[in-house]
């Protein structure tokens, strides 16, 4: 069983539905108890850094998902359900405390002409990791869909799985031992998205 964190916003029902498509039982999860007994834990989402945060605490669904991570849970953090693993957040003077798990910020793209933010359309990613196992069976250079204005900016570049190029050069994904995390949105990029949720669905049932 996967659990699928439902904070009140997002994308959720597309992600519900590509997890479905490669095979993977789903629970929507919008209370602490509802995590019980699941094998994995997506987080997807769109919007603010601090409504995302806040809405976790409300929820008290923050500090068991921190703890479930911290023990070894295999999690996807999807757009959104990416940036709230790091510290803080430049957006709209953020104010909240984000998980924490990894330091670092997410910050906004650098003010360029010649780019519209935020990003939004298909980019590459470059795999600079060729053992995370999000990516087996991918080819480098492949394609995936963007809707984002802010990136994490980690201390730590040895958890990069994959860096693309917009107005600066970003992470697009990270992985560190259970945890992975993209940028992008894999529910939206086609056959090579639904290949990575196998792939984090696999990883679960494995593990």
């Amino acid at each position: 069983m996967i659990g699928l964190i439902d904070y009140g916003a997002g994308n959720l029902r597309s992600v519900e539905k590509a997890l479905v498509k490669v095979g993977a039982n789903v629970r929507i999860v919008r209370k602490p108890e509802e995590l019980e007994g699941v094998k994995g834990i997506v987080l997807p989402g769109v919007g603010a850094f601090d409504d995302c945060v806040n809405a976790l605490h409300r929820q008290g669904l923050f500090q068991p998902v921190k703890d479930l991570i911290s023990s070894g849970m295999p999690y996807l953090g999807i757009c959104l359900g990416y940036q709230v693993l790091f510290e803080r957040s430049e957006e709209f003077n953020s104010r909240a405390e984000g998980l924490s798990i990894f330091k670092g910020n997410v910050v906004r793209f650098s003010s360029k002409p010649e780019y519209k933010i935020p990003q939004i359309g298909w980019n590459q990613v470059e795999i600079v990791n060729k053992d995370c196992p999000m990516y087996r069976n991918i080819p480098d250079k492949s394609y995936f869909y963007f809707v984002h204005s802010y990136y994490p900016k980690p201390e730590d570049l040895s958890i990069v799985a994959t860096w693309t190029d917009y107005a600066d050069r970003f992470p697009s994904s990270i992985w560190q031992d259970n945890i992975f995390a993209v940028q992008f949105h894999p529910e939206k990029s086609q056959h090579v998205g639904l290949k990575l949720l196998g792939n984090f669905v696999q990883f679960c049932y494995l593990k």
